[in-house]
């Protein structure tokens, strides 16, 4: 099964790129694939603190 993504902007002030860029390199990970990691364990960890993060197919809709 094929998995679907979406794109989307993504404003940080260079500070914050240059380090996730270093953590990548780090890692051996794309930029990208990096911020998917990261952005992966924020909703991990929040969900183990709040409980399940619960979404509908109207949730998943892209406008």
């Amino acid at each position: 099964m094929a998995v679907l993504r979406t794109n989307f902007t993504l404003r940080l002030q260079l500070a914050d790129h240059a380090k996730i860029k270093k953590i990548a390199e780090e890692e051996n990970r794309s930029l990208t694939n990096m911020v998917e990691t990261l952005v992966k364990r924020e909703i991990r960890r929040y969900e183990k603190e709040h409980g399940e993060i619960e979404i509908t197919d109207e949730d998943l809709y892209l406008e």
